[in-house]
């Protein structure tokens, strides 16, 4: 049983961040239905259907929400769940007649959580989105990739999980926490452009003392460093180095050999990064990325091997800590965090509607 055993979600199909909250939850212990359309494929993009991971752990029930007596299947189910999650554009709750107003009337403890691109309010609140436009409104875009090259978005991961689904499941908890304490439930406006921002904090505070300048490319945490970069090995694979302390810097040093090296250029002289930087490029050419991680690893250099997704689930440290498990066939990421008491469990994948019959029976219909 995991930490959230007895917490009941109830999840309307969506893409992205809003199925990927339910995935947080239903991974730690949550009882969390998923109402899927009647006679349509589900899933992350539609076409993907019950192979969608983000499903995992999950019951689906299919409904029609333009019949009258579905609807009535969906208050039954709102009247007993602790959290609500949808991901539709603003109004569309509304137009059902399941907005926050008419549910928090019949079921006052219950945390409405609401997932968007751009907030319920505001002049982009009911334009379309995705990802890559929410990461760069919120400035997070701007600041990735090298400077002499376009912005470089990382996958999906900052806006729709980092920023979205990450967030709104944080809300979603914070917000149960006080419908326990005093019964009252509220709304929960998760935006994912909110979140993005709220990420690049610590980058706003850098920019205020002037220790970080708002172009891409030129500072110590988005490889304007020579000694924070990713470099190319002998057999076009790649490392990626971060050794910002001096400690860490002199193991870097050591295992490239070039501890003592009077030539080479001052770290501490920005004027000379990209010296520096041609002195390490030539380095790590000269060997391949195994060959480099055989030094390397289990060092404080702060050197690590840029994996591929596949490559990532076989890595030694990885596979000793399980942060990968294989459920129903599917390698995938575990559970986390972890928790020493209250360990949660990957679930398997619903197909859409899988659980209808039973949660109809659980309802008394």
């Amino acid at each position: 049983m995991g930490p959230l055993d007895g917490v009941r979600v109830v999840e309307f199909a969506g893409l992205g961040p809003g199925p990927f909250c339910g995935m947080l939850l239903a991974d730690l212990g949550a009882d969390v239905v998923r109402i899927d359309r009647k006679g349509a494929p589900s899933g992350l993009l539609g076409s993907v259907g019950a192979t969608s991971l983000l499903d995992r752990g999950k019951r689906s029930i299919a409904l029609d929400l333009k019949d009258p007596a579905d609807l009535d299947v969906v208050r039954a189910l709102v009247a007993r769940a602790d959290v609500l999650l949808e991901g539709f554009r603003p109004g569309v709750m509304e137009r059902l007649g399941l907005g926050p107003d008419e549910l928090l009337a019949d079921v006052p403890a219950l945390v409405y959580g609401r997932m968007t691109g751009w907030g319920q309010t505001g002049p982009l609140a009911h334009s379309a989105g995705h990802d890559i436009g929410y990461i760069a409104l919120a400035g997070a875009l701007g600041g990735s990739g090298r400077p002499d090259e376009r912005p470089a978005p990382p996958m999906n991961l900052l806006g729709d999980f980092g920023g979205g689904g990450v967030f709104l499941a944080l809300g979603a908890l914070a917000a149960l926490i006080r419908a326990r304490a005093t019964g009252e439930g509220q709304v929960v406006d998760a935006a994912i452009v909110d979140g993005t921002a709220v990420l690049t904090t610590m980058i706003h505070g850098l920019l205020d003392t002037g220790a970080w300048t708002d172009r891409r490319g030129q500072n110590l945490l988005d490889t304007g460093a020579p000694f924070y970069d990713v470099y190319r090995c002998a057999d076009g694979q790649f490392l990626a180095v971060g050794a910002l302390e001096e400690p860490f810097y002199a193991a870097l040093l050591a295992g490239l050999g070039l501890t003592g090296d009077r030539t080479l250029p001052d770290r501490t002289d920005r004027r000379q990064w990209e010296a520096l930087r041609d002195r390490f490029t030539e380095a790590f050419a000269s060997r391949t990325r195994a060959q480099w991680w055989e030094v390397f690893e289990g060092t404080d250099a702060c050197v690590a091997p840029v994996w591929s997704l596949q490559e990532a689930t076989t890595d030694r440290h990885n596979v000793e800590r399980g942060v990968f498990v294989e459920v129903d066939g599917v390698r995938q990421p575990a559970v986390a965090p972890r928790f020493s008491a209250t360990p949660g469990v990957v679930g398997s994948v619903p197909h859409p509607g899988q659980h209808t019959a039973e949660i109809l029976t659980e309802l008394g219909r």
